[in-house]
């Protein structure tokens, strides 16, 4: 095999850069499970304050901040109505179920596409026989949808759809950055829209650990004591406070960088039919293999031998994502020898 010229499996490989590195080891820190550590009340202070919202909690993973989202958003037995393929429910290994009691029901996956009515018109109301819809989650940026961005008003219409129906609304915003630069949607206005979200440190920004959960003074002290019960209590939990701080004040602008890449990888690989250019985005890039002469498991092992990682979601569907340690050499091979290898 060859050496490894350029990663795509996920925007989760990077490493810190000397500097973020330089920041964790500066970091002031104290106990979190005294509430006591300065850099980390400064990062969820930030980020509450990026989202309009009262407070945050830093969590060790992206499942975790969801899960406990959702836990305080559906009392055990209850639904929740989410998207057929969002994270939730197909990566996080069942937690909703296991851990939170949650019942879900989902639409059809549709990423940005995203039909409010269709949603509106699953919600059930309270009542003896039916389990009653108490959440509807959203993924923004969408997966497994190749990063799609739902638009604003498909969610300010998914907003007044639960007010009317009295339901919470949580946004699985593990990417939420990227749609905040690919449509320049301030992070505040997606913040309002939301009694919660979960937004991610570690996909796209560069920062080792971490995700938050976003909402309301009352809601932030209840998911306090949820993260405890999941074993997310942490120590000196500021030096990865550090690095979350140093990703958010960095590295968010420099994402419409993956942005072009994935579309210059989209544009390479258009003539072969495995993707349209038009709907890639932000940084994720899915081929869908049907039509080619290579399976998903075929492709991977030919791109290996070249050099190039990429993930296998399906027998015929691979994703690419683009992310800040890749460089311009890496980019420009896998755009010269991937469409030769759907052949």
């Amino acid at each position: 095999m060859a050496d490894v010229r350029v990663d795509f499996r996920s925007d989760t490989l990077t490493r810190p850069s000397p500097a973020m590195r330089a920041a964790m080891a500066d970091a002031e820190v104290g106990d979190d499970v005294f509430d006591e550590d300065p850099t980390l009340h400064e990062l969820q202070d930030h980020v509450a304050g990026l989202f309009g919202h009262e407070a945050a909690l830093f969590a060790p993973s992206g499942t975790m901040a969801n899960q406990i989202a959702l836990q305080l958003a559906v009392p055990r037995g209850e639904e929740l109505l989410c998207d057929a393929a969002a994270h939730v429910v197909t990566d996080e290994i069942g937690a909703a179920a296991a851990i939170g009691g949650v019942s879900t029901r989902t639409w059809p996956s549709a990423g940005a596409d995203l039909d409010p009515s269709v949603v509106a018109d699953m919600i059930r109301p309270d009542g003896f026989v039916a389990v009653p819809t108490r959440a509807i989650a959203v993924e923004q940026t969408h997966n497994r949808q190749g990063g799609a961005v739902i638009p604003l008003p498909t969610l300010q219409a998914l907003r007044a759809t639960a007010t009317d129906a009295g339901v919470h609304l949580h946004c699985d915003g593990a990417r939420i950055w990227h749609a905040h630069v690919a449509d320049g949607v301030p992070l505040s206005t997606y913040g309002r829209l939301f009694d919660s979200l979960s937004v991610c440190l570690s996909k796209g920004l560069g920062a080792p650990v971490g995700s938050l959960i976003v909402g309301s003074a009352e809601r932030i002290a209840a998911a306090r004591k949820l993260r405890k019960r999941m074993g997310g209590g942490m120590r000196q939990a500021g030096i990865l406070a550090a690095a979350g701080l140093y990703a958010l004040r960095n590295n968010i602008p420099r994402l419409a960088e993956d942005h072009a890449r994935a579309r210059l990888l989209a544009e390479a690989l258009a003539p072969s039919g495995v993707v349209d250019p038009q709907r890639i985005r932000t940084n994720i890039v899915p081929l869908d293999l049907t039509g080619a002469a290579v399976d998903g498991p075929a492709f991977a092992a030919a791109a290996r031998e070249q050099g190039i990682l990429v993930s296998v979601l399906g027998r015929r569907l691979v994703r690419l994502v683009t992310h800040l340690d890749q460089t311009d050499d890496g980019i420009a091979h896998a755009a010269k020898v991937l469409p030769t290898l759907l052949h």
